[in-house]
């Protein structure tokens, strides 16, 4: 055997991958090694999306008071607000919100905003935006060549852009999912 031949069984022991993919090793916080290792069984499996879904039972009857019958008749397929809510979940990001200058938009305060990055805002679009370095959401206008935020509150003022301003947006803002607090 000449030197630089390859010796069998010497050496790391591969573990082959079914597809034939390249492994690269990683450190792990044990913190989230549990977490990944689902992940790597659902993947082992086929169906990674699987374990990251919450599927509940939904009801087609609209509810106008009270609650729906819980008959089998009612029942469509189950509904997993991941699937429901985020359609870009490379791209989605959560925001909690603060302050009352959205409350005509229905986006109170300490509500969690579900924001789009792959999204374009267009004019209406309801935004994420930094403005001087500060996070805020407000409704996008684009009247021309001219740019503002309006707020979703008779009580506050719009805000225009301009370019002495370091404005970027950071998203659309596609739900927000405000809590009850009477409930607890």
């Amino acid at each position: 055997m000449a030197k630089g031949d390859v010796r069998p069984d010497v050496g790391q022991k591969t573990n082959p991958i079914p597809n034939g993919d390249r492994t690269i090793p990683r450190s792990i916080p044990f913190s989230i090694l549990t977490a990944i290792e689902t992940c790597i069984t659902a993947g082992k499996s086929g169906d990674i999306n699987a374990s990251l879904s919450l599927k509940l039972p939904f009801f087609t009857s609209q509810v106008s008071a009270g609650f729906p019958s819980p008959a089998d008749d009612y029942l469509e397929n189950p509904l997993d607000l991941n699937q429901y809510l985020i359609r870009h979940p490379a791209a989605t990001f959560f925001v909690r919100s603060s302050g009352d200058s959205m409350i005509k938009a229905g986006i109170h305060n300490n509500d969690i905003l579900i924001v789009d990055r792959s999204l374009e805002a267009k004019n209406g679009s309801i935004v994420i935006a930094v403005v001087n370095g500060e996070l805020t959401v407000k409704r996008l206008y684009i009247k021309g060549k001219n740019m503002f935020l309006k707020p979703e509150n008779p009580h506050d003022p719009d805000f225009v852009i301009t370019q002495d301003l370091a404005f970027q947006i950071w998203g659309v803002v596609t739900s927000v999912i405000h809590e009850f607090k009477s409930h607890s």
